[in-house]
């Protein structure tokens, strides 16, 4: 793994490549709230394995990226710094997104306004999301995210906990107010008629709800559109206990749509 900085929309982004001299196509990674695309160090790795060069970067005011923490007003910008991460690999392979939760709007956002081979949507926030609740309170409560929601991993919760690159305080209005706009541009934004497009979300996600991306998804969906539903997996399946199993999902997908072998 590889580790540069790019000029992204709001200071510089912290990018991880994962170099494959005999790659058949290009992954990039778009991490969810809060964290950082350190965190996926395994999903890379496993799609090197399968063939692609990866590339991630920080989202401004994440992880190793500059910017005021965890603080975005504005979420066409961080689409712009998808388009910068995508250039610095400086690659002309076909290109798949892979977003994650907040990423996976981000990602969704970006196929809408740009050409893609193919997209991948991992229990994406779309259509509607509750967290968007807080926005009604006078105060944002100071709670952190309960580890237990993101797998039933009980290891990762507990990387997650102690990882000091992921932010651990509550959301910022700023950023929830700039997120509910996003999700109005992408629900109220162009369907992906023709783009290759697999959606994955875990049946016991309390954290990003099945049902109210499906609000979303229903709007976005094209005629090239998949879906996998993992019963009992919880928010980050990528990092769940059938983890293999969505990689491995990821990777037939991509496999098939670009015809590769």
């Amino acid at each position: 793994m590889i580790e540069s900085n790019v000029p992204g929309h709001a200071g510089e982004l912290a990018v991880r490549t994962w170099p494959n001299l005999d790659a058949g196509w290009l992954a990039v990674l778009v991490h969810g709230y809060g964290e950082h695309s350190g965190r996926y160090a395994h999903v890379a790795e496993a799609l090197v394995g399968a063939g692609a060069l990866v590339v991630a970067a920080d989202h401004v005011g994440h992880g190793r990226s500059e910017g005021e923490r965890a603080l975005i007003t504005d979420f066409d910008g961080v689409v712009a710094d998808v388009g910068a991460t995508i250039s610095s690999a400086s690659s002309d392979l076909p290109t798949v997104l892979i977003g994650h939760a907040e990423g996976g709007l981000v990602a969704a956002r970006y196929a809408q306004r740009n050409p893609l081979s193919a997209l991948v949507l991992s229990a994406p926030v779309l259509g509607t999301w509750q967290g968007l609740d807080l926005l009604g309170r006078k105060e944002i409560p100071d709670v952190p995210l309960d580890p237990d929601v993101l797998s039933r991993d009980a290891e990762v919760g507990k990387r997650y906990a102690a990882d000091p690159l992921v932010w651990h305080g509550p959301y910022r209005r700023e950023t929830l107010e700039a997120l509910e706009r996003a999700i109005d541009d992408v629900n109220y934004g162009p369907a992906l008629e023709h783009l290759p497009t697999l959606w994955l979300h875990g049946d016991a996600d309390d954290l990003v709800p099945l049902a109210d991306t499906r609000t979303g998804t229903d709007r976005l969906r094209g005629l090239l559109f998949e879906e996998r539903v993992y019963p009992g997996a919880r928010h980050e399946v990528f990092n769940e206990i059938n983890s293999d199993e969505v990689l491995a999902d990821v990777v037939e997908f991509v496999h098939r749509v670009l015809d590769l072998p």
